[in-house]
């Protein structure tokens, strides 16, 4: 199992134009890892589930529950953790951010549709089998298996969808999610906030 601090780059290249973070400002910032530190690490794990070597991890028989989601954790230290979720038929986390975390997929294999808060209204996109996504600080959204490709015409395949898979990460590992609606006037407004270390809302 790979470690995040041994796997990613520490150090700075001493030409970068960019200056090292002083230290009085860095232990503000939630994580050292980047948003593209998150989307290598979704696509390793993807890599690792696909050649099997998390095979001890998942669903007994092979099995995939086809009820509610489901969730094993493949990567987890003190910077981050890294899950694969399982994603049944018409199954919404609801509106949520992720507290103080960044976030990343990659969707393995079936697609999944995001909802996502743009500050004015939901915008919506569909992630297939390949894809990536990344989630900063504030992203407030819904994720759910995608309907089928039937339901979106010939013109967009969403790939097989059973089992529909993902690999998550997020930086520092999950502690709390607030969840949202949207109200009558075209506002946001939070419900609740749960103390969690679950990906992606309850499972």
């Amino acid at each position: 199992m790979r470690s995040s601090v041994l796997s990613l780059t520490s150090g700075r290249n001493p030409l970068s134009a960019t200056p090292p973070l002083d230290r009085a400002v860095a232990p503000a910032l939630p994580t050292r890892l980047r948003p593209a530190d998150l989307l290598r690490l979704t696509d390793e794990g993807a890599e690792d589930v696909l050649a099997g070597r998390y095979d001890h991890l998942l669903p007994a028989g092979g099995v995939w529950p086809a009820e509610e989601r489901w969730a094993t954790r493949l990567l987890t230290d003190d910077e981050v953790d890294v899950w694969l979720i399982s994603w049944t038929p018409d199954k919404s986390t609801e509106l949520h951010d992720h507290a103080g975390s960044l976030g990343a997929l990659t969707v393995l294999s079936g697609a999944l549709s995001e909802f996502r808060w743009n500050g004015t209204e939901l915008r919506a996109r569909t992630l297939v089998a390949g894809d990536q996504a990344s989630f900063p600080i504030g992203w407030v959204h819904d994720v759910m298996r995608a309907p089928s490709a039937a339901d979106f015409g010939s013109a967009v395949s969403t790939g097989p969808l059973d089992p529909t898979l993902s690999v998550h990460a997020y930086s520092p590992p999950l502690t709390a999610m607030s969840y949202y609606e949207v109200t009558g006037h075209g506002t946001l407004r939070r419900t609740r906030t749960v103390l969690t270390d679950q990906p992606e809302g309850d499972m």
